[in-house]
């Protein structure tokens, strides 16, 4: 899954232990499935779907009782073996037991239920997209969203990841629908009443969370890779769009094949296209059909950024990983939830890097991935990657920039500690000894261990299994005889007193000296390590930056890393520049430091640098919102990117690197946001040009053209900005100014947002998308609304995010008064399980504000205030 975005050689089946549970909140493992034969008959007109299914099953131990999941189903009829068993729903636990009239005898059997249920209009279980086609008729898409718990809202089923079986599917679609499905279809039959029923290939073992379905009045492209067919399902008039992914997706299987020494092993692999959005994920993995939301999958040159066609290939590069980390071999239970989604977001920046070298993907994985993870682990919101997780809100929880960033971060660190070579033929022996199967987090370490001929867990422990960033500090250095000595010492580097508290890693790192030497160490405790380096050159701490860390450098130190910055690594420049502004924000050294080597980004520098530097200098800006520090903040920053800009232009240039194109959104973006007098009459000029012509506005350009007019829109802008959302046909423009009308710097124009989710103007997954975008700006008037409006809110508000989604619109208040206010709604309205997010905020609050005061004399300096 993308968030808003892995015994024996021979095949083995991963069965459930005989228990009464492995724990409380998963189901026993006395009976479990092995075949399920589903059936279901959809009516999208009514949102309502009927259902039924025969389970084969394998009683593991004599009961009268079967303990299975089932969430928001109405299941008429249960029998057992064709003899009636009684039925009773916990709602709350989210399951049903079966009383039966004899006891189960061990062996095979057939459990069946009949049911009915209802069809969502936000993106979990079975659901609804509804969107406009070109010609202004209505028309709706359903899908099916199952990860993590919500198989058991489409049927009766072990919904649990460690409970894999085989699935046949069959369906009912209107005529002039195509349904699709995990595998290819094997027969279509038009009924008497003119719909069609669709039967489905039986599946691969795997978890029920992965079963996918899908009907609708759409498109079906496909090419042939050897002897797979992979195709790209669109709404009507857009499946031209889908050809950058079928090419992109081509290469990538034969890449991922050859990584991972097992063929992909269905006949065929769809990529989905909705056109809709969620508040919790952006595509899903589901096996052999892949569901993406339209911005993920599709390329429109005429309307979206180089950044666009990048996006696409690092969404469809982390869905097309899940195949295998998560597929083919899946995690026991959602503890180990970063097997798939940190080795998936890993293996997404490795396949670009490979296919792609020119998009640096290794660099900017050092820019933007790793300092996001550290951003959160560096707090006391912190957890550990693994982590136990029982009820289903804690469940939802687990998907968050520590399973995602963090994991992908240390599965790089694990590559670059044992080397490329020895690093995949582990995984290539992980791959065959488990496929079909689950596994948990040390079945991996067991075999990158062997692979590699030493023993890597004492390494990988430490950073999966405690939360928290190292922090390795230079303490002195000297050089004889053409060998330099460094003195290393570990400690923890955090944002707030509680990430502070002591700490112990082993920490793998490469130290170096410019055009010398490298070693590789691993330094653990407070006491002192010293690394032996040959070269007399400025050191250069954690060098690539592979290793999950901050590094302090001595002031000797640091002043020859600013002296000879230019002949650093594209790592290591943008990994000093996030090292040095982030050991500001923690307090552990002045922000002048930092500003000494962004001074060392220069016209010659790397788009990437300055991309770097503008993001922070836009957080410098963020943390002084509303402050007198604010707008002296934003005429230095303007001042400072404007002549950045004109070098590079406004419009794309043929044969520029693909990274100046993205800093080139940047910098609009940016100077947009800070009021820009040249940028936003730009944007006011090209918005005024879309009445007539929907493609005035640059592709290169488009989505901060569009923010920069939302941003700074008066009341008669907002106004047109409406005009265009109401006339526009295409749902993923229409979602764009659906959620661009909620930028306004006005708060005036944010409350006639707000008035506009009351109405039904919207759908469910828009309303979400405002209300958040209105936060954005005005955290606190947004939380109130919320608050004042909750009934309506949870009406909209999927089910993975009713913990963090209304707390988190208070997240960006300055406000003293705003935890309180977090804690009481949390206090109220979510139960203990559901409540970590709003801490999490309430935390990060704290965090922000501590960080504005520790970096408010530097930042006064660099003003001249």
């Amino acid at each position: 899954m993308k968030l808003a975005a892995a015994a024996l050689l021979s095949l083995t089946v991963s069965v459930p232990a005989l228990a009464a549970a492995t724990s409380s909140g998963q189901l026993p493992r006395n009976v479990v499935p092995v075949l399920y034969d589903i059936s279901v008959r959809p009516d999208a007109k009514t949102l309502t779907f009927s259902g039924a299914e025969t389970v084969t099953v394998d009683v593991r131990e004599a009961t009268r009782t079967i303990v299975l999941n089932a969430a928001d189903l109405d299941v008429t009829s249960a029998t057992f073996d064709g003899k009636p068993a009684k039925i009773a729903l916990d709602k709350d636990a989210q399951t049903l037991t079966l009383t039966l009239s004899a006891p189960a005898t061990v062996g095979r059997h057939a459990v069946a239920f009949q049911w009915t249920g209802k069809i969502s209009q936000s993106a979990s279980g079975f659901f609804a997209i509804d969107y406009s086609n070109a010609d202004g008729t209505p028309a709706r898409m359903l899908a099916t969203q199952f990860e993590a718990p919500d198989a058991r809202k489409f049927a009766p089923m072990w919904d649990e990841p460690s409970f894999k079986a085989r699935f046949r599917v069959t369906t009912t679609a209107p005529a002039g629908q195509l349904a699709y499905s995990n595998t290819p279809v094997t027969t279509v039959t038009k009924q008497a009443d003119g719909s069609q029923l669709y039967k489905f290939g039986e599946t691969p073992l795997m978890s029920s969370y992965l079963l996918f379905l899908g009907m609708g009045e759409v498109d079906r492209k496909a090419v042939k890779a050897g002897p797979v067919e992979i195709g790209v399902i669109t709404r009507k008039g857009v499946v031209d769009q889908g050809d950058y992914a079928l090419g992109a997706a081509k290469r990538l299987l034969a890449y991922y094949n050859d990584y991972f020494g097992q063929p992909y092993p269905l006949p065929k692999m769809d990529m989905i296209a909705g056109p809709g959005s969620s508040q919790f994920f952006g595509a899903m993995e589901n096996w052999g059909a892949i569901f993406y939301f339209e911005p993920t999958l599709l390329f429109d040159a005429a309307r979206t950024a180089e950044s666009g066609r990048q996006q696409v290939h690092s969404v469809v590069a982390h869905e097309m990983a899940h195949q295998w980390f998560g597929d083919l071999v899946t995690m026991e239970w959602w503890d180990d939830l970063w097997l798939n989604e940190g080795f998936a977001s890993w293996m997404e920046g490795k396949a670009t890097s490979v296919l792609n070298p020119t998009w640096k993907a290794d660099a900017v994985a050092v820019a933007y991935e790793r300092e996001g993870a550290m951003q959160l682990d560096a707090t006391a919101a912190t957890h550990p990657i693994i982590r136990h997780v029982q009820t289903v809100d804690e469940i939802g929880q687990a998907f968050d920039g520590i399973t995602y960033s963090k994991g992908q971060a240390v599965i790089g660190m694990m590559e670059s500690t044992l080397g490329e070579v020895k690093f995949r033929a582990g995984i290539r022996t992980y791959m065959a000894k488990y496929k079909y199967g689950n596994t948990v987090t040390d079945q991996l370490w067991t075999e990158l261990s062997a692979a590699a001929g030493r023993d890597v867990t004492k390494i990988a422990h430490d950073f999966t299994l405690q939360g928290g960033v190292p922090l390795v500090t230079m303490t002195g250095a000297r050089c004889a005889g053409g060998v330099t000595t460094v003195s290393l010492s570990q400690g923890r580097y955090g944002l707030d007193a509680p990430s502070k508290t002591a700490q112990t890693w082993h920490v793998p790192l490469v130290v170096a000296t410019v055009g010398g030497g490298s070693t590789s160490a691993v330094v653990s405790g407070a006491q002192v390590t010293p690394v032996k380096i040959k070269g007399c050159g400025t050191i250069v701490l954690n060098r690539g930056k592979g290793s999950y860390t901050r590094v302090l450098y001595d002031d000797a130190g640091h002043a020859a890393i600013v002296r000879d910055y230019a002949k650093l690594t594209l790592e290591d420049r943008v990994g000093t520049l996030g090292d040095d502004f982030g050991l500001a924000l923690g307090g552990y050294q002045n922000l002048t430091r930092y500003f000494a080597v962004q001074d060392r980004v220069n016209a010659g520098s790397d788009p990437l640098e300055w991309s770097v530097v503008a993001s922070k200098l836009g957080t410098l800006t963020g943390l002084f919102d509303q402050t007198p520090l604010e707008q002296p903040l934003r005429t230095r920053t303007n001042a400072m990117l404007s002549p950045v800009l004109a070098r590079i232009g406004f419009e794309a240039r043929p044969g520029e690197e693909p990274l100046a194109n993205n800093l080139r959104e940047t910098l609009v973006g940016r100077l947009g946001s800070n009021g820009d007098p040249m940028v936003v009459a730009r944007a006011r000029s090209y918005v005024g040009q879309l009445a007539t012509n929907p493609t005035a506005i640059p592709a290169s350009i488009r989505q901060p053209i569009l923010s920069t007019y939302a941003i700074n829109a008066t009341s008669a802008e907002w106004d047109q900005l409406l005009k265009l959302m109401q006339a526009e046909r295409s749902p993923v423009v229409k979602n764009r100014y659906v959620s661009l009308l909620g930028a306004a710097r006005d708060p005036a124009i944010g409350q006639r947002a707000l008035d506009l989710i009351k109405t039904d103007a919207l759908t469910p997954p828009q309303k979400a998308s405002l209300l958040r975008s209105v936060a954005g700006r005005h955290p606190d008037m947004a939380f109130d609304w919320a608050i004042a409006n909750r009934e309506l809110v949870e009406s909209f508000v999927e089910q993975s995010q009713r913990g963090g989604y209304v707390a988190g619109l208070g997240g960006g208040s300055n406000d003293p008064a705003m935890p309180g206010k977090i804690q009481a709604y949390a206090d109220k309205y979510l139960p203990e399980p559901a409540r970590k997010p709003a801490q999490q905020t309430i935390q990060l609050i704290g965090v922000r504000k501590a960080a504005a005061e520790k970096l408010r004399p530097g930042t006064q300096a660099w003003l001249g205030m």
